[in-house]
């Protein structure tokens, strides 16, 4: 009865992994033919091969081809890789912690890439880090650095899960006052600067951007689902009782938390801060097929890319032609979306 019960519960959550990716795969494709100038539903299929044939600069529709190509489709899958990597650093940090309130952000590394691009836009003008590279790199290390930190000084606790979230609550505070001293000085066209690179947002997309986040998160996945059972144990076991069980704590901890701080550095340094998908992602993986780490950490970064693809696309529409930067939009979906998740688990339980 058991046995047969498992492998019920095994196929569900294949199929409905399959059909959360299938149906992503499916909106993203019509998502580029989405903009501006609306395109025909095969438009992106005659793009990508007049690409490789050669031929994409002739035909009547050479155009919108490029734009497709060049513009569109980085966008569409930039949101795809942006989503899953966040969704998963989200799910890692909450099962090594077992705290289902914490993302990749509580360790404040968001705030870390916030002050990074904050210092070149406002102390590096006219100089080599006054540009996008500049930008990107900056965020980059600093949000490194910040995970870095958290996990330095957690070390001195055995990596504890509380010391980890206090030190990275503390670090989140303390990086978003030193952006906020740099907002408070900053030049009035140097704000601005500043305060649209925390929006985040999709519109810098390109393909140079698409294949390294590809590479970080597909590798993720790969390190994530390779300790999906080990995971499985300190998801619903206190520390002594993993150890007991042959899972070191503090091993699994450190591993997963570099690869959430990794993933999560690079995507932020891409698109600005986006939140809140690593927060609610892993909350509706749960409840669709529970906490068993192979299949919860794929429909989790599933989910995360179908939010980001959605909510990005939703702010490229709604008030077109005004296009409402992603960060602010997933907030808008996911909270209503967040809220119901907790009444219905609620009334599940009483």
């Amino acid at each position: 009865m058991l046995e047969q019960e498992y492998h019920a519960s095994t196929r569900r959550s294949i199929l409905v992994i399959a059909a959360g990716a299938a149906l992503t795969l499916i909106a993203a494709y019509v998502f580029t033919t989405l903009g501006m100038k609306d395109a025909a539903l095969f438009q992106t299929v005659d793009a990508v091969t007049r690409y490789f044939d050669g031929t994409l600069d002739s035909g009547a529709d050479a155009a919108m081809n490029k734009i497709i190509l060049l513009l569109r489709l980085p966008r569409v899958l930039l949101a795809i890789i942006a989503g899953a990597g966040l969704a998963l650093a989200g799910a890692l940090m909450q099962s090594v912690t077992r705290n289902y309130l914490v993302s990749p952000f509580t360790l404040g590394i968001s705030s870390a890439a916030a002050l990074g691009a904050s210092l070149c836009i406002v102390l590096a003008a006219g100089t080599a880090l006054d540009s996008n590279l500049g930008i990107i790199t900056s965020a980059f290390l600093l949000s490194c650095a910040c995970g870095l930190i958290v996990y330095g000084i957690a070390q001195r606790s055995g990596l504890s899960p509380t010391t980890i979230v206090l030190v990275g609550i503390a670090l989140n505070y303390f990086f978003s006052a030193l952006t906020a001293t740099l907002e408070f000085f900053a030049q009035e066209h140097k704000l601005a600067a500043v305060i649209q690179w925390t929006f985040g947002s999709l519109h810098r997309a390109s393909w140079e951007y698409v294949a390294i986040g590809g590479v970080i998160v597909t590798l993720g996945i790969a390190a994530a689902l390779f300790y999906a059972l080990p995971l499985n144990v300190m998801a619903v076991s206190d520390d002594e009782t993993a150890r007991s069980l042959g899972v070191n704590p503090a091993r699994l901890r450190t591993i997963a938390g570099l690869v959430a701080v990794l993933m999560t550095a690079t995507i932020i340094s891409f698109t600005g801060v986006i939140g809140f998908v690593g927060l609610i992602a892993p909350h509706m993986a749960r409840f669709l097929i529970g906490t068993d780490h192979r299949f919860y950490l794929p429909l989790t970064a599933v989910l995360g890319a179908a939010l980001l693809l959605v909510s990005d696309t939703v702010g490229k529409l709604i008030l077109y032609p005004v296009t409402i930067p992603v960060g602010i939009v997933i907030s808008f979906l996911g909270v209503p979306l967040f809220i119901h998740l907790i009444l219905r688990r609620g009334r599940s339980l009483t």
